[in-house]
């Protein structure tokens, strides 16, 4: 139960990215001023004379975001790619499943073999 319970969380983990990852996207060209109004990067940047204290305030909030994204996917590939190439670790029996299947396939090519040495073998003593 406690793999199921750390795929649902690794799972969850995703979808929170996915959500702040659209949240970026949303809210990368627009800021809420005080008056509840919607006012966008743009259109502030196209003004003769821009309130920098919202953009710097807004550039920072973006780059914030965008860096703590990047934290969390950069966290996940890290996990993932422990997963791929076979090193245990906790909550996975997918490396000693692997190992055992290779076995099983080892002890059965030896089986084979010496079958037919076995059958070799034979057809000599006969002839």
């Amino acid at each position: 139960m406690a793999t199921y319970s750390l795929a649902n969380e690794r799972l969850r983990a995703l979808e929170d990215i996915e959500r702040e990852i659209g949240a970026i996207l949303q809210n990368a060209g627009s800021e809420r001023d005080e008056r509840k109004a919607e006012r966008t990067v743009i259109l502030e940047l196209s003004k003769e004379k821009t309130n920098e204290r919202l953009l710097d305030r807004q550039a920072a909030a973006f780059t914030a975001s965008v860096q703590h994204v990047e934290a969390e996917l950069s966290a996940q590939i890290r996990y993932l790619t422990q997963v791929a190439t076979g090193q245990p670790h906790e909550g996975s029996s997918y490396s000693s499943r692997k190992d055992c299947q290779m076995a099983l396939k080892r002890v059965d090519y030896a089986r084979l073999k010496l079958s037919d040495v076995a059958r070799t073998c034979e057809q000599m003593l006969e002839n």
